[in-house]
């Protein structure tokens, strides 16, 4: 007689569910963001080192990081240890490293009612505490899920001035999917002005990343396009596209990173603040800064209180250039829903 013990056996599995394939595991302050088994980011929501929420290390799905570790983690690729410079491509670049502001991926703007949310670090130290800069803090941790499919994080965030005041309020769900060959992020944010908020027509701004060093188009091995075939960041910066991607040569495995602009976000297509030395953000308010100071173009933009600006995006992490991951594609995809 047969045991029936395998086959009861099986039927106890098939009782349990699936293991995530996004887990997302709730902290205070950290929560790490695991697909398929591996690492892709951590959000840093709140804590004395978080002066604005940001997602860090970016990963592709091979493991293989894309943001800057600058100033979180001071690696050898990056950092020279005993001169204190910054290193891209293996050559010293006689510099100290810039912008300590631009952590990861984070979502800021320079100019809300004048105050500065975009060059802030958590530095008690002038210019970055000074009285016309803002902090993004944490209000509230929403729901965290974790799927087969997809996980996701909901959060809120205040605005405020340098006293505490806030100024507006960020309501955010980002959307993790697990796929065996990208990291497909989608940020669906919210913003409701507490008073009346004015959002200054200026060059920093909004949803950025800062690549690593070896991604840079001057000194790595980057290169710059977006939805119109424009190349490079003497033809891309500043004008309008539905998407842009930013991909270059790690160690031998060609990767990048694409940024998708939704329709839907208000009143424009999005113009692209993206540089050669790394930096790539998209900014739907700086209009006359992007067209040569064209006083004709105005990207100001205000919201009085209880009204909100809804925005998103989707950040895809991806193998090859912009052409063989198919991002146009994947926008019309990104679109259709």
């Amino acid at each position: 007689m047969k045991s029936a013990f395998p086959l009861l056996f099986s039927a106890a599995l098939l009782a349990f569910p699936t293991a995530a394939q996004v887990k997302i595991t709730a902290g205070s302050q950290k929560i790490p963001i695991e697909i398929n088994g591996k690492p892709f980011t951590d959000f840093y929501a709140s804590g004395p080192e978080v002066a604005k929420p940001y997602l860090w290390p970016l990963r592709a799905a091979s493991g293989t990081y894309v943001t800057r570790a600058w100033p979180m983690e001071k690696v050898a690729e990056e950092f020279d240890a005993e001169t204190g410079f910054a290193i891209v491509n293996g050559q010293s670049t006689g510099k100290v490293p810039d912008h300590p502001h631009q952590r990861g991926l984070w979502f800021a703007h320079a100019k809300v009612n004048n105050l500065d949310f975009w060059n802030i670090a958590p530095i008690d130290a002038p210019p970055y505490n000074g009285p016309n800069r803002g902090r993004i803090v944490l209000n509230k941790m929403g729901e965290i899920k974790s799927g087969k499919d997809k996980g996701s994080i909901a959060a809120t965030f205040d605005w405020t001035d340098h006293e505490g005041k806030p100024l507006l309020t960020e309501a955010r769900v980002m959307t993790f999917y697990a796929d065996p060959t990208l990291r497909v992020v989608d940020f669906d944010i919210t913003l409701t002005a507490v008073q009346k908020v004015t959002f200054g027509d200026e060059k920093d701004g909004v949803f950025g990343i800062r690549l690593r060093p070896i991604l840079q188009e001057d000194k790595g091995t980057g290169h710059i396009t977006n939805a119109d075939g424009q190349a490079g960041e003497k033809n891309v910066w500043g004008k309008p596209s539905h998407w842009c991607d930013y991909s270059g040569d790690i160690k031998g495995e060609k990767v990048g990173i694409a940024v998708l602009d939704h329709p839907a976000n208000p009143l424009r297509v999005v113009r692209w603040h993206v540089r050669a030395y790394g930096l790539f953000a998209a900014n739907p308010f700086g209009l006359s800064t992007f067209t040569s100071g064209d006083k004709s173009q105005d990207g100001v933009m205000t919201i009085d209180p209880g009204k909100s600006l809804r925005y998103r995006y989707r950040v895809i992490v991806h193998p090859g250039d912009a052409a063989s991951a198919g991002i146009a594609k994947l926008w019309e995809k990104y679109t259709a829903k």
